[in-house]
């Protein structure tokens, strides 16, 4: 993943927990900027804690955040949980199907 990927999902997982940059940024103990900088400038990355900080405030899984597509994570993730539970014969079917 490249900075702009990096910058663009903690612009994605902002939007969707309805922060604005300002109050991400107060939220993770940052000055009141912080992510607007980040966001528009993409001239920095953010630490290891600075970007747990973040997941943390909007409520992202880590490996949600690293995963291909973040709208995608949970209905994937639901998915498996639910292939898990099949008999290997109803996974072969499935496999076939696809």
């Amino acid at each position: 993943m490249d900075l702009n990927e990096l910058i663009d999902r903690i612009g994605y997982i902002r939007s969707k927990a309805n922060l604005s940059a300002r109050k991400l940024s107060l939220a993770i103990g940052k000055n009141a900027g912080y992510i607007h900088m980040l966001e528009t400038n993409r001239n920095f990355a953010p630490t290891f804690e600075t970007l747990a900080a973040i997941l943390e405030v909007c409520w992202v899984e880590w490996d949600a955040f690293f995963y291909y597509s973040i709208p995608a994570y949970q209905q994937d993730k639901e998915l498996i949980e639910k292939l898990k539970k099949l008999s290997l014969e109803k996974k072969e079917a499935i496999l076939k199907l696809i």
